[in-house]
């Protein structure tokens, strides 16, 4: 039986060095294809000519390339983006680009499905189908410069698509790794955002990271009873352990921890949250994103009117936070925060997908 070829699209600079010098070739030939990859896009090894034919004929022999596939685009009236893309397996998941936020931004997916199961997220319905590999996770990218013609610009990444990023922390983070090689995209961390419901012993890693992304907690509540309802990794990791996790969690000069709060309609948009949210940030360079509900069928929450969202915010910036309210982008083409979902995975209990979290 033949051996699988090693796929380029899952080696990091340093691995696909060392796996070339294995094989007798230059080092500095990976930081050639690593170029035509990410930065040119060029996924035919023939067509990468500044590689001598027979380091050609050796890597299209030795190596395959697996990227996604664009099955599905659609545009929203704001200019929004959500591609839906197939991987190898035939799986799907979904990514945006969001334009002009003030820069452009990809929104990225980490795995298909997610099991956090949050209330008020389409993609928390579909249950944890599997992890994205680091190659899937930064081929979104690979695949979203393309269509955007965007491989020479400057772009803002952001982990908040399908999927719980520290749920899947090894795939992550190399993806990233991948992402920042100076030879390929060299996206800096300063431009990445990684968002999560709070796995505490996923941001104590990323604590200790080299390469470390801006963070961003998706919140959501200002006591355990009510986010153990809404988020339920809360039962296992409730307020306390993730605030002072986050008091701890080592910030360069100038960057600040995002918490996010999608507002309820009647469940957590009253003015005692608003000021217990204040309480709870207390002591923590913090700015607060507030994300009115971006309603959807099954989802059984509504959203606030804009007074009760502004009542909230002027409360929080009256406590001297920095507060800004998101303006949902892509809501015509269910593109917006929590509305991506590919129908047909398996359904898990509540209890299952707990389950999964605690592995």
């Amino acid at each position: 039986m033949t051996a699988p070829r090693t796929d380029l699209a899952e080696l990091d600079l340093g691995e696909l060095e060392r796996d070339l010098a294995a094989r007798g070739v230059e080092p500095f030939h990976a930081r050639q294809l690593y170029r035509w990859i990410y930065k040119r896009g060029v996924t035919d090894v023939d067509q990468m000519t500044d590689l001598s034919r027979a380091l050609r004929e050796t890597v299209a022999a030795e190596y395959g390339l697996t990227t996604p596939c664009i099955v599905g685009d659609e545009r929203s009236t704001d200019g929004t983006r959500k591609l839906l893309l197939e991987l190898a397996d035939r799986r799907r998941i979904e990514a945006v680009f969001i334009p002009d936020t003030p820069a452009m931004t990809f929104c990225i997916s980490t795995q298909v499905g997610c099991a956090m199961s949050c209330g008020f997220c389409l993609t928390g319905r579909m249950g944890l189908v599997r992890h994205l590999t680091a190659g899937e996770i930064a081929g979104q990218v690979r695949v979203l410069a393309a269509a955007t013609d965007m491989r020479d610009q400057p772009f803002n990444l952001v982990l908040m698509g399908m999927g719980e990023p520290l749920h899947n922390y090894d795939n992550t983070m190399k993806a990233l790794r991948m992402l920042h090689a100076e030879h390929g995209l060299a996206v800096s961390p300063r431009r990445v955002t990684l968002s999560t419901v709070g796995i505490v012993p996923g941001l104590e890693r990323l604590a200790r990271e080299p390469l470390m992304p801006n963070l961003a907690i998706s919140l959501h509540a200002t006591t355990d009873e009510q986010r153990s309802e809404l988020v339920p990794p809360n039962r296992k990791y409730p307020l306390s352990a993730i605030l002072e996790t986050c008091r701890r969690f080592p910030l360069q000069k100038r960057r600040r921890i995002t918490f996010e709060y999608v507002l309820l309609a009647g469940v957590n948009d009253t003015p005692e949250d608003a000021r217990r949210l204040v309480v709870l940030l207390a002591g923590i360079r913090s700015k607060v994103n507030l994300i009115p509900l971006n309603p959807a069928p099954g989802i059984p929450y509504e959203r606030p009117s804009d007074e009760r969202v502004n009542r909230f915010a002027q409360i929080l910036a009256d406590a001297t936070l920095t507060v800004s309210v998101r303006k949902s982008r892509g809501r015509d083409i269910r593109a917006a925060c929590g509305q991506l979902i590919v129908e047909g995975g398996p359904k898990k209990s509540a209890a299952q997908q707990i389950a999964l979290l605690m592995r």
